[in-house]
């Protein structure tokens, strides 16, 4: 029988259940990788009474194929290239700065819509749990790390409710820990995994964020 997941909910809620022994930590951040990550990563900061906010990421496109990635951009300026896709593509400089331009507006924007004014999360000898509602290849995540590993974490979990066998495996030469509750042989789509996987919405992100009390308080035991 195949099990599924009826919705973002209750996937968090194992997920949680999985990553325990992280609980009541003061060191602790749980980032989302927005925007269906985030309903998964309230539940899981609820859980471990941790701070929760969003860790945008916006992949930088190779020109006229922008579906493979040449770099990207996330919360808190970071920039990463990948060296080798640059070299072996021989994609001009100026190419790199337009797209990342084009893509800094648009993670300026999320950033305004998601969390205001609020400064982005401080993540230095921070355990960071980054969460994400699942993972295929696993691009936008790698993304993710590239940016976080930049800001010198004490340590970073890689958490998702389902992905792909081959991805999770890949990811653990990566990162500390990879906690992924269900990684089916016969992995297709995310959203195959879910009952429910309708898209999650900017506002829905905001709310969200909004009704967890405590992801103002970096770094402030409560």
């Amino acid at each position: 029988m195949t099990i599924r997941y009826e919705n973002r909910k209750e996937a968090g809620q194992l997920l949680a259940s999985e990553l325990m022994s992280y609980a009541g930590r003061a060191d602790v951040t749980v980032l989302a990788l927005p925007r269906g990550g985030v309903p998964v990563a309230m539940e899981v900061a609820d859980a471990l009474n941790a701070p929760l906010d969003v860790f945008v990421v916006r992949k930088l496109g190779v020109p006229g194929h922008r579906e493979l990635a040449m770099g990207a951009i996330a919360t808190g300026g970071v920039l990463v290239i990948n060296e080798e896709i640059v070299r072996f593509l021989k994609i001009p400089s100026e190419a790199i700065r337009a797209i990342a331009e084009e893509e800094r507006r648009e993670l300026s924007r999320r950033e305004y819509a998601y969390r205001g004014d609020r400064p982005s999360p401080k993540l230095e000898d921070r355990i960071v749990i980054l969460v994400d509602d699942g993972m295929a290849t696993g691009s936008t995540m790698r993304a993710a790390i590239s940016a976080v590993r930049e800001q010198d974490p004490a340590m970073i979990i890689v958490a998702v409710p389902v992905a792909a066998a081959s991805t999770c495996e890949e990811l653990r030469l990566e990162v500390d820990l990879v906690v992924c509750p269900m990684m089916p042989e016969a992995f297709s789509a995310v959203g195959a995994w879910y009952d429910d996987f309708s898209p999650t919405t900017d506002e829905e992100v905001r709310d969200l964020l909004d009704r967890v009390p405590h992801h103002h308080g970096w770094g402030v035991t409560r």
